[in-house]
């Protein structure tokens, strides 16, 4: 068995049935799945079974720990020489194992990843997250563009790593958010060969709505500290942005009293930013209406991300305190 796809689940029925249709299209066959139900109370469990004539497949249940141990419950049970991970919410390509299985046969990785896009489908504040969270005036096109900002690190929606790196590493940490990036970190500090296949893309899918987006940002703001005090080497100058941004914005009116130029300039700025991104994102989706939400769901991610990143600063790195995260109910957001 080459590949094996290890899926944590909790409380998302509706969606895994979904992502093994696409599996289970797969072009390439040489795989098995593992679908790892983390203490949900709505079970998948008669949903999966349902699959198991298409590909191996194997349903495991355990009591509620997070994403990271429950792929690394799944990993204990493959038999693959790559684990693939895949979020529940995610749809995979036809050709996604065939793009993956041609690359590692030119270019062998111990670990990769790819990014993610918006299907046809989805409805057009799914597109407008999807465009948030994947363009280069938000991200720094850190989660998996061509051209990205600094070292590339692959996101548990759509990463992989070789049986060797797992057996090294013992599979992602307790944290609750960012335990993919702090794996990844580890996977450089040991020195295994990491990379991203940029056509090995999938549609993710994001059940949400813009406060648990802001819930899910904001404790992803706080994750990028929590990561620093345990790598420092993982902080970018590209995480402050948004940071920054939410003072600025949060700035503008002690800027008007103090200076009206130059609270003029600042809002000119503001404007721009505000123009190029819905530009930006009506040129990428062709749809007015996905780009005046992908403006919004813009501002909702930076100042999401941008408080939980100085909230974390002064709890964590000012007052010394240990890690946190925010929002207990978006662990699988």
């Amino acid at each position: 068995m080459l590949f094996s796809f290890i899926i944590p689940l909790f409380n998302r029925p509706e969606e895994i049935q979904e992502l093994l249709q696409s599996i289970a299209a797969q072009s390439y066959k040489n795989f098995e799945v593992i679908v790892v139900e983390d203490g949900s109370t709505l079970k998948a469990e008669d949903i999966v079974k349902n699959f198991a004539d298409r590909f191996p497949l194997q349903y495991l249940y355990k009591l509620n720990a997070g994403p990271g141990p429950a792929r690394n419950y799944g990993c204990e049970h493959a038999g693959g020489d790559y684990f693939i991970f895949v979020d529940s919410d995610c749809l995979l390509p036809p050709h996604y194992l065939d793009i993956i299985h041609s690359h590692l046969c030119t270019h062998p990785l111990d670990a990769f990843g790819g990014p993610d896009a918006a299907h046809p489908s989805f409805t057009p504040l799914q597109k407008a997250i999807s465009y948030a969270m994947t363009s280069f005036l938000t991200t720094g096109g850190i989660r998996g563009r061509k051209t990205h900002l600094g070292v590339f690190h692959p996101r548990s929606f759509n990463m992989g790593i070789s049986r060797r790196v797992y057996a090294r590493t013992k599979g992602f940490s307790l944290m609750r958010f960012g335990e993919d990036i702090e794996l990844s970190a580890r996977i450089h500090q040991e020195g295994f060969s990491t990379g991203l296949i940029a056509d090995a893309f999938v549609y993710h899918r994001r059940r949400t709505d813009l406060k648990k987006f802001f819930k899910q940002v904001h404790n992803s703001g706080i994750a990028r500290i929590n990561l620093y005090k345990r790598h420092p080497e993982t902080l970018q100058a590209v995480h402050f942005f948004p940071a920054c941004f939410t003072l600025a914005c949060l700035s503008l009116p002690l800027v008007g009293l103090v200076s009206r130029p130059l609270f003029l300039a600042a809002t000119t700025l503001v404007v721009l930013y505000t123009v190029l991104v819905f530009a930006d994102a009506a040129a990428q989706s062709r749809s007015v209406t996905v780009a005046g939400l992908g403006t919004v769901v813009a501002y909702v991610q930076l100042l999401g991300y941008g408080s939980g990143f100085l909230q974390a600063v002064w709890k964590r790195l000012l007052l010394g305190q240990e890690e946190f995260s925010s929002f207990q109910d978006t662990f699988y957001q």
